[in-house]
């Protein structure tokens, strides 16, 4: 899990960095590679390494070892409320506006998975 962690975020970084060195995109929101599947995917695959350090750690013969599972419960609430999605969502409707809207409208936030969608 924290290999995979590693990984996403690395390979999320430079996807958006070579994204961002075209000038044609200047204005435009990063929709390729794992960008496709989340608004976020550096701050998940950050979160999936803040989870892997405690199961490493657990030891199932030392039950309260499980409360070290509070930790990435705490990072994922605080990327995804506080200091991470919320002002970056905030900076990128106020600088694209509609083309962030229908890019939030089809683009989970946070997991990198596809949106489900209703049929319509």
């Amino acid at each position: 899990m924290l290999l995979a962690g590693l990984i996403g975020e690395a390979l999320s970084d430079a996807q958006l960095r070579k994204f961002r060195s075209d000038p044609a995109n200047r204005l435009r929101v990063c929709e390729t590679g794992l960008w496709k599947w989340s608004r976020h995917p550096n701050y998940f695959f950050e979160w999936l390494c803040w989870l892997a350090y405690p199961l490493i750690a657990i030891d199932a013969s030392y039950p309260a070892g499980w409360i070290t599972l509070l930790a990435p419960a705490c990072m994922y609430w605080v990327l995804v409320h506080v200091s991470g999605v919320p002002p970056l969502e905030q900076h990128m409707l106020r600088s694209r506006g509609q083309q962030f809207r229908d890019v939030q409208a089809r683009t989970r936030a946070f997991l990198p998975f596809p949106k489900l969608t209703s049929g319509r």
